[in-house]
């Protein structure tokens, strides 16, 4: 296959930098080492690439980096508000109020982690992960570290459990599902019900190998870092600035009001970025409230002074992810609005056609069918999105089913489990960074501690798929 195969999917030189990169960042991830010029340079190297035009390519960079942010915002501005939030919580002595509860019930690091996980894993079910996150993470984290539990673990738990198990089966909002069953041709009932042994294999052994790895260091007195920032509720000394009476109102009525957001997502159907934005909206609320009444006189400008270090926490955390953000939005959608229109016109972005080449040099059969489909999974979850390459998972998963003769829904199942695990995600690291930020950890860190246990739960799954096609 020296630049096309039967299919009319060319691979170009563009394509070959773009994967020789890819090797690059993900090396240097592993050995702990800063991603952001290799990022930089693989946008650059693509560009002139592509363009053969030096102030074209010097421009891209600005372009990326541009791109790179506006598709991040809302997140970067949700997890600001909530640090905000959390953080005249923690002062004001709401959040220890409003906890305490929960401290009666979660006594241990294992009662944290997987409690953490297994709310979390139910509301991402209705509402997908990132809102979910800000409603677990505000609640139990405290309560989490409070047990014994490293902020490290309750990311982990809270990523795991929402953005890998719950996200890869979809099986109540069914976005998933109906993007790969229409790619497929087939019922999103088969999907869905070929998916559930794949999403709680994959589920049971990641989340359970984290969990011992995570144990083990424990024990050894490993350290679990977490991010330096004057903004992390966690480092604020509790003041009196409300009456116990006050603490404990706010206590009850902050749950409540959070209680009454979960009704509104489930009565008027809002999910993603919608659902994201009415908790975001709630938080400013919240924020604007407990302010006024906790500093008074001052409490305009106190309620400024928390949205500033909100976010500065925000971009503390984002600031080292938008350039490898940046770049790997070249492999999908992004490539167009920040290099040009420079692919063959047949191509479906850089990372789809990888996807599809992949699947034409292999041969059918029912086990390297389910390596294959895992492999394309993986490599067009890459793009960080874990959904964009779902459908054509969902098309190689019918052509590998045609010349096997079964299997289909199987394959298909398979295909989004990979790209949604890895892309949706877990492993790239500005698909995690709501539940690193709101734990106020390092996302990169938090991708290493993911890798193995993703890993092994993938290499599991796709030998489960095999006996089941």
């Amino acid at each position: 296959m020296p630049g096309s195969d039967e299919n009319g999917v060319e691979l170009t030189f563009i394509h070959w930098t773009y994967v020789l990169f890819i090797f690059g960042i993900v090396g240097f991830m592993l050995f702990r080492r800063d991603t952001t010029i290799v990022s930089i340079v693989g946008i650059f190297a693509i560009s002139l690439a592509a363009s053969f035009s030096l102030s074209e390519s010097v421009s891209s960079l600005f372009n990326s980096f541009i791109f790179a942010v506006t598709e991040l915002m809302p997140t970067i501005l949700v997890i600001s508000i909530i640090v905000a939030m959390s953080k005249i919580l923690t002062i004001s002595g709401v959040n220890e109020v409003m906890i305490s509860p929960f401290s009666k019930i979660i006594r241990t690091p294992t009662l944290a982690y997987w409690t953490i996980g297994f709310v979390m894993m139910f509301i991402s079910w209705f509402f997908w992960p990132s809102p979910a996150v800000a409603l677990i993470g505000a609640v139990l984290l405290p309560v989490a570290i409070r047990a014994g539990l490293p902020a490290l673990g309750v990311a982990m738990s809270m990523n795991l459990f929402g953005h890998g198990i719950a996200l890869s089966g979809d099986f109540i909002i069914q976005a998933a599902p109906k993007l790969t069953a229409d790619a497929a041709g087939i019922p999103v009932g088969e999907v869905i019900q070929a998916s559930i042994p794949l999403v709680f294999v994959m589920g049971a052994v990641t989340t359970i190998v984290a969990y011992i790895f995570l144990m083990r260091d424990m024990k050894a007195n490993k350290p679990f870092p977490v991010l330096s920032t004057t903004s992390s509720p966690l480092q604020e000394k509790k003041k009196d600035l409300l009456s116990n009476t006050s603490k404990k109102w706010f206590a009850f009525l902050i749950p409540l009001i959070f209680l009454l957001d979960v009704w509104i997502m489930y009565s008027l159907n809002l999910q993603g970025g919608d659902a994201t934005a009415l908790i975001g909206g709630t938080s400013i609320i919240i924020l604007i409230v407990i302010t006024c009444f906790s500093h008074k006189k001052k409490g305009l400008e106190k309620t400024t002074a928390y949205l500033i270090e909100g976010f500065q926490f925000g971009f503390r955390v984002f600031g080292p992810v938008i350039p490898i953000a940046a770049f790997f939005y070249l492999g999908d959608a992004g490539f167009q609005k920040i290099v040009g229109d420079f692919l063959p016109s047949e191509s479906q972005g850089i990372v789809n056609d990888l996807g599809l080449a992949l699947a034409t040099v292999v041969p059918l059969t029912p086990e390297v069918g389910a390596i294959t489909l895992t492999s394309v999974g993986i490599v067009t979850g890459l793009d960080g999105s874990g959904f964009s390459g779902i459908s054509l998972a969902g098309s190689i998963a019918q052509l590998f089913a045609t010349a096997i003769g079964a299997g289909a829904a199987t394959l298909t199942a398979l295909g989004q489990i990979a790209a949604i695990w890895v892309g949706g995600g877990t492993l790239v690291p500005w698909a995690l960074i709501p539940a690193a930020a709101i734990c106020g950890v390092d996302p990169f860190e938090l991708a290493r501690r993911n890798l193995i246990p993703v890993g092994i739960g993938l290499v599991v799954t796709t030998i489960v798929a095999m006996f089941l096609i």
